[in-house]
């Protein structure tokens, strides 16, 4: 198998290179990348699909569940002596559904990140890193490998979990709520664990083994929020660290991955736009790793392994090469895949008058209605010529009555071609508790809808976004969702643009606002290039410095820029005060010249105005987005409900079956 596989690799590094070559002599066609190297290149054959859209499942060789995420232990209810067991023909997704409604709302809790590896299940409790058997792992029988308190940081969490492939080391990155920074701990496994070594600042990383059966760890270095840097290391009698690869442009950063069947450990170079793949051995790590494709702008690809094939996305060639996922559907594409699939089995397509000319979707759940609506994006965008579908997701209570007089949270992100976050939240479950509705508008510049869908809303064409939230909000009053005196907003990091932007150019559609570390002074930002992520960034928003084009099309939408004396929505901005992503110099220039220019409007306006609030909150710390900050949490809500005038003491009292005040 080892002789094979230097075999393969040998022809693999003879035969890739030729491959760009080939793609600029002749149309990017996936037909052609697969074909032209099928004979040269040892494998079956590649795969040009949708194939590493799919979430990663838990195998034995230890992958992470996903951490930080709010969940039912299990999904399980505590069962009762009267409780019917489930029938045993059912299926499984309406036991899935069957579970949830029977479970206690108070069963709800934060859990960690998890980690099986062979018999074992790695995860923390308490303060300390542990391990327990797997049938055990429900139960208080573990073993303590590692406490997080001798790293003195103050209320640690740890964040990954990869164990060696024979179970000699475990090791564990560990931060902080307050930090973006993390250490990564390595733990020898035996009958009294012992931490091996520390290293600071670490991103990715991945153990590998090599022909001695000598575990291998590789990872990432990151400063400034640049990771360019990537060390090997190994322990115990040959110790040695040392650095493997070291990045020159400071545009692209570098992470790793292990190939799912840990057969290949993929070193990835890229930006915004373009990548490169390199194919290091998960069986001999001391060879030098086989480049798969050099970077060619406008190229992205990621690379998959599993029995001598390799799994190649890219997003060269036809649009076509997103065909296998698509034909498996009969409804348009509205949503992350992995939520689309699950909740199509029990969802159906039907037509209402009120949602004419509207794709409708609707899965009723316990006492929650969600609505996929995907609606024709009313006058703002046919006003840009071509008029686009926008998606909208709404939830809302099921015996809602009058949903013109409910309140109205819009959520929105549109930026980097990522997906709208819609997990679960405890404050948002709490929200359509007490009668609000949630809509998240999957505007263009967002990933929801494809390459397309991101490139349409990014650089010159980043209005397109802006255009698409006016439009969803619009669409949502004249569907009968609420009305402007009851919809507020709310958005993080660069869905601040948007959020902003719109404050400026239709306040009239909000009552109010909460941004949280938002990016509001585009143009400044991106003209310097001494903040660590501008050059990265570029591709993104454009370079304002050398390019008049991009600084006069950023000077149309930047909310700093177009801050003007007129009646704005009120404002509660949560920032952080050693955010190196968002500086936070730009939010409170931002929050100066907002407060000055209403200060101007309420004086022209005269007695009996009501000026909107302008709140920032500015929390200690270092990190970008705290998701699970109570106060915070509880401050936005309990903004809402003032600015509203809703009262707020059932939905705080819900809250407390969710987090620990």
């Amino acid at each position: 198998m080892q002789q094979k596989t230097k075999l393969f690799l040998q022809v693999l590094k003879y035969s890739i290179p030729q491959l760009g070559k080939c793609m600029q002599k002749q149309p990017l066609n996936h037909c052609n990348f697969a074909d032209h190297y099928y004979n040269r290149i040892k494998l079956k054959k590649y795969h040009l699909t949708k194939y590493l859209q799919n979430k990663p499942k838990i195998s034995e060789l230890a992958r992470n569940i996903p951490s930080r995420s709010f969940s039912c232990k299990d999904l399980q209810p505590v069962k009762q002596e009267n409780e019917k067991p489930l029938p045993e023909n059912m299926d499984a997704f309406e036991k899935v559904r069957t579970r949830l409604e029977t479970q206690p709302q108070e069963e709800y809790e934060i859990i960690n990140v998890e980690v099986k590896h062979g018999g074992f299940v790695y995860y923390q409790e308490g303060c300390c890193l542990v391990r327990s058997k797997d049938e055990e792992a429900d139960n208080d029988n573990y073993e303590v490998l590692f406490n997080l308190e001798e790293l003195k940081l103050d209320q640690p969490f740890i964040d990954c979990i990869r164990v060696a492939p024979d179970e000699k080391y475990v090791a564990a990155k560990i931060r902080t709520e307050d930090s973006e920074a993390s250490t990564c701990v390595v733990i020898k496994l035996s009958d009294q664990p012992v931490m091996e070594a520390s290293f600071p600042n670490v991103s990715s990383f991945e153990w590998v083994k090599d022909e001695e059966d000598e575990d291998v760890l590789f990872y990432t270095f990151q400063r400034n929020l640049r990771c360019n840097d990537v060390y090997r290391a190994t322990f115990g009698d040959n110790k040695r660290n040392e650095r493997f690869y070291t990045e020159k442009d400071p545009s692209y950063f570098v992470f790793l991955y292990l190939t799912k069947d840990s057969r290949f450990l993929t070193m990835n170079i890229m930006n915004k736009m373009t990548s490169e793949v390199w194919l290091i051995d998960g069986l001999s790590p001391w060879d030098p790793p086989v480049l798969i494709q050099k970077r060619i702008y406008g190229v992205l690809y990621y690379v998959e392994h599993r029995d001598d094939e390799l799994y190649i996305l890219t997003n060269v060639g036809e649009p076509t090469e997103f065909k296998l996922m698509r034909t498996a559907a009969d409804t348009p594409a509205i949503m992350n895949w992995d939520l689309f699939f699950t909740m199509k089995r029990n969802t159906k397509v039907i037509d209402l008058d009120m949602f004419k000319d509207h794709c409708v979707l609707f899965l009723k759940h316990s006492n929650l209605l969600y609505v996929n609506v995907i609606g024709l994006a009313d006058d703002s965008v046919r006003s840009l010529k071509d008029g686009k579908l926008v998606p909208m997701t709404i939830f809302h209570k099921t015996d809602s009555e009058d949903l013109q007089k409910k309140p109205l949270l819009v959520h929105v992100y549109g930026a980097y071609g990522m997906d709208l976050k819609m997990n679960f939240r405890p404050e948002r479950r709490v929200l359509v508790d007490d009668g609000w509705i949630l809509a998240y508008c999957h505007v263009r510049g967002g990933g929801e809808l494809g390459l397309q869908w991101h490139a349409d809303g990014r650089l010159t064409k980043k209005l397109n976004g802006l255009a698409d939230l006016e439009a969803c909000i619009k669409t949502l009053h004249g569907q009968g969702f609420s009305q402007p005196s009851l919809t507020t907003l709310t958005a993080f990091s660069a869905g601040g643009v948007l959020a902003g932007a719109l404050c400026n150019s239709n306040p009239e559609l909000l009552r109010a606002v909460t941004l949280e570390a938002p990016f509001l002074d585009v143009l400044n930002t991106m003209m310097d290039t001494t903040l660590p992520l501008t050059l990265e960034e570029l591709e993104e928003w454009g370079n304002p410095s050398s390019d008049e084009k991009y600084r006069n099309y950023i000077k149309r939408y930047c909310p700093y820029q177009n801050i003007k004396p007129q009646h704005y929505p009120s404002i509660h901005i949560t920032a952080y005060e050693n955010d190196e992503r968002v500086p936070l110099k730009g939010i409170v220039s931002y929050t100066e010249k907002l407060k000055e220019a209403i200060m101007e409007h309420t004086k022209d306006t005269g007695e009996g105005y009501q000026a909107p609030n302008i709140i920032l909150d500015i929390q200690p710390g270092g990190n970008h987005v705290i998701e699970d900050s109570h106060k915070k949490i509880t401050a936005q809500i309990k903004f809402l409900y003032e600015e509203l005038g809703l009262d707020s003491t059932s939905v705080f009292e819900d809250l407390k079956k969710y987090l620990k005040f």
